[in-house]
């Protein structure tokens, strides 16, 4: 069949041409907005081709989950703030691996219904979506689960856990084959997709929430798969591109996670990152001897008299809401001659690229944002980094601390600068759960406090100065 005689096909190959479009797009925070466009012009093009099949028999529930579709997707993009942006993705990731469980579920249902059995290569491709599917959906939504702080965000084990978790992927897999073979199929079904639900949910338990960043990239990589087999069952082409363009970018990004952390991808999901055991030495609750506190006002005249400050924003600012502030806090500087950048950890916050998100909600100039191997070089020369709830990743033991559990993880080098202001609430640990050397150093300075809070206050003190 030519591709004038079936124009859905041909806007399949148009979305899909805009959807590694818009993926390019959004390799850059300059032009990652129009990538977001650009994708989702795609995606409207496949919605409304996929109408105009001739295979849809009935539109009725397809218009009621649209609107639905629509109305949750509006409301959430438009009251979810920025800094609850990472409990959104995780949850949507969720739904698309739920997504594609359930049709794939549909599909064999109506195979068995039909008294004709689907063929091998159709079972295989209907399990993998179906088990896949699953195990994103649970596992997504016990990250939301953690990132929104309903259940612990520490790693949560217990004794033979890798062992249980063994045996349900054998559970999984077996049930699978027989669905494949079979034998009992809808039985073997419901056995795989339950046990798959179960996976889900115990395969990110252990995980801790300095690692979220890396789980939420593999299970958006899950998803993907999850829809590409989809596809295959469908025989739907845009949800095999776009399944395998999903997939192939998150499994990269979670290779690049892994490596901006120092660890493979199996201490990751198995080692249990940040858990708290007997023998471990968590940071001290109240303030050692070294530790010097300062003012707001200390903190601003060592501001404005610097000429390179460096800002290094964490997880602790996104919690504080302080992007705002921060922003305002470099146009005080800048307007009196001082140079502002800031400095962006891969793994800094609770998912891939969450302080370029909230500082971009700021309009921070993206030439501003430096990444981390562009801003190291630069610390020697800056007179002050200002560390705004960032504690791991400027942490000088994984550079030195050979029994550190975070020893071999690139940082940034903020411990180089002349002058190092870390604001924190308190002298709690981050997500690690260890102690920071560099609040003992001779050039590092405390101002304790709501990151939001000091951040407005320093601003006002400079323009005193």
């Amino acid at each position: 069949m030519n591709a004038a005689a079936n124009p859905v096909d041909v806007a399949y190959l148009i979305t899909g041409i805009l959807f590694i479009v818009g993926l390019k797009y959004l390799s850059s925070p300059a032009t990652a907005r129009l990538g977001n466009r650009v994708a989702a012009a795609g995606m409207l093009l496949a919605l409304t081709a996929t109408l105009l099949d001739h295979h849809v028999v009935s539109f009725i529930w397809i218009v009621i989950g649209v609107v639905i579709g629509a109305i949750v997707g509006l409301v959430s993009a438009r009251s979810v703030k920025m800094t609850a942006m990472p409990q959104m993705v995780a949850l949507f990731n969720g739904a698309g691996g739920g997504a594609a469980a359930l049709v794939a579920t549909a599909e064999f249902l109506r195979q068995i219904s039909s008294g004709v059995p689907p063929t091998p290569d159709a079972a295989v491709t209907t399990m993998l979506s179906t088990v896949i599917g699953a195990l994103s959906f649970s596992g997504s939504i016990v990250a939301f689960l953690k990132l929104q702080e309903l259940m612990t965000g520490r790693p949560i084990t217990y004794v033979g856990q890798q062992i249980v978790n063994a045996a349900i992927l054998l559970v999984v897999v077996g049930a699978s084959v027989c669905v494949v073979a079979g034998a009992s199929p809808v039985i073997a079904f419901a056995t795989a997709a339950g046990a798959a639900l179960v996976l889900g949910v115990l395969f990110v338990l252990p995980i801790g929430g300095a690692d979220m960043p890396v789980v939420i990239s593999l299970l958006n990589a899950f998803t993907g798969l999850a829809a590409a087999a989809t596809g295959f069952v469908l025989g739907n082409d845009i949800l095999i591109i776009s399944g395998a363009l999903v997939g192939a970018s998150g499994t990269l990004l979670t290779v690049l996670m892994g490596k901006a952390m120092n660890r493979s991808l199996t201490n990751v999901l198995f080692g249990a990152f940040g858990q708290v055991t007997p023998g471990s030495a968590p940071a001290a609750g109240g303030k050692s001897a070294n530790i010097r506190a300062v003012s707001p006002e200390d903190v601003a005249a060592m501001l404005a008299y610097a000429r390179l400050v460096v800002i290094v924003p964490g997880y602790g600012m996104a919690v504080a809401q302080a992007q705002h502030a921060v922003r305002k806090l470099a146009s005080n500087l800048e307007a009196r001659g001082v140079t502002v950048k800031y400095a962006i950890h891969p793994v800094a916050g609770r998912m891939p690229g969450h302080m370029n998100v909230l500082l971009a909600e700021a309009d921070v100039p993206y030439p501003s944002l430096f990444d981390m191997e562009d801003i190291n070089p630069e610390f020697p020369e800056t007179n002050v980094a200002l560390i705004i709830g960032a504690n791991d990743v400027t942490n000088p033991a994984a550079r030195n601390d050979t029994t550190s559990p975070i020893y071999g993880m690139p940082i940034l080098d903020v411990d180089q600068a002349d002058h190092v202001v870390v604001l924190k609430r308190s002298m709690r640990s981050g997500f690690a759960g260890i102690d920071n050397p560099l609040y003992e150093d001779p050039r590092c300075m405390m101002l304790f406090g709501d990151a939001k809070e000091s951040v407005e206050k320093v601003a006002a003190a400079i323009k005193d100065v």
